[in-house]
């Protein structure tokens, strides 16, 4: 079972069992985004992140809304806590994480990142 991390904090779900397989892709980290044609893309789109490192999930989802796509974007792998805000910004709706990882860190440290909106950089241009 895996652990979904949304800006309320945690949820446990299937995510095989909420959805249809015809209404779901899942997408590796190395898939180019500007060869997809979003308009047939299914009503969930799940990124795998192989690794906390590989960065290449949050270029697929930039390019993905900025594209069009509006349905459900999931990051699901090896994403940890600092990088939820990253997450968020780039398009994803919510992440989802092992049960390993949510115990080695809780749901108070995702939590703590939830404000992404407010603390972005182009948020505090607008300020100065």
């Amino acid at each position: 079972m895996s652990v979904i991390v949304t800006d309320q904090g945690f949820a446990e779900t299937d995510w095989a069992a909420d959805l249809p397989e015809a209404e779901m892709l899942a997408l590796p980290s190395d898939t180019d985004p500007h060869g997809l044609d979003v308009a047939s893309l299914p009503a969930l789109v799940r990124v795998e992140f192989p690794s906390f490192a590989d960065g290449r999930g949050f270029t697929i989802a930039r390019v993905l809304r900025d594209h069009g796509y509006a349905g459900k974007l999931r990051a699901s792998g090896h994403v940890i806590a600092d990088q939820y805000a990253m997450a968020r910004r780039c398009g994803f709706d919510e992440v989802e994480i092992s049960e390993e990882l949510a115990a080695r860190q809780p749901e108070e440290q995702w939590k703590f990142r939830a404000d992404w909106q407010a603390h972005s950089y182009q948020n505090r241009l607008k300020r100065a």
